[in-house]
């Protein structure tokens, strides 16, 4: 299917597959017609959570292999399928992560994270209507996570210090502030 701006998909070869991940070689026909290759993540698609408890967001702390330290987030977590509903995903990682259901989850945004090699999409949700369920933690980092509260007020100073690093998390942070103006 070519797109607005001439360039089409002609093929595509799989690189190599894991549990989570997948890497493709896709073969583009430019506008011009040469034919070049790119090499493209595959993913499932995730969700992230914003859990709101009146001015407080819960997040949490875990660590991260890819950069090798723990990271301030947003719950999060990948579609179990591409046929999984997101909001599904959402709250089923509200429950393993912070140990809250949603009584409320509001779509504030659906967007791709790394366009320029990976296909993922996630889905930005706020959640509100808090109540206690058990918490049912997954792998060894989310064993080892710790849960925190933050204002949400705090946001902007977090990220300019830098302490609030996590891509989804500013995105999910500052779409809910904006939505709550």
């Amino acid at each position: 299917m070519t797109n607005e701006n001439g360039f089409t998909p002609v093929g595509e070869r799989q690189g190599w597959q894991g549990r989570v991940v997948s890497l493709s070689i896709a073969e583009i026909r430019a506008p011009d017609g040469s034919i070049y290759e790119r090499e493209i993540i595959r993913h499932p698609g995730a969700a992230v959570i914003v859990p709101l408890d009146g001015e407080e967001v819960i997040m949490i702390r875990q660590y991260r292999a890819a950069v090798n330290r723990e990271m301030l987030e947003i719950p999060a977590g990948k579609l179990d399928s591409e046929d999984e509903p997101p909001e599904l995903t959402a709250q089923r990682e509200l429950e393993e992560e912070i140990g809250k259901q949603a009584g409320n989850l509001k779509l504030l945004a659906v967007f791709h994270n790394s366009p320029g090699f990976c296909d993922e999409v996630t889905h930005c949700y706020l959640a509100t209507d808090l109540s206690d369920t058990h918490r049912q933690p997954h792998g060894i980092e989310e064993e080892h996570m710790a849960i925190e509260r933050i204002k949400l007020a705090d946001v902007p100073d977090l990220v300019a210090s830098g302490e609030l690093a996590d891509a989804k998390s500013i995105v999910g942070l500052m779409l809910a502030r904006e939505h709550l103006r």
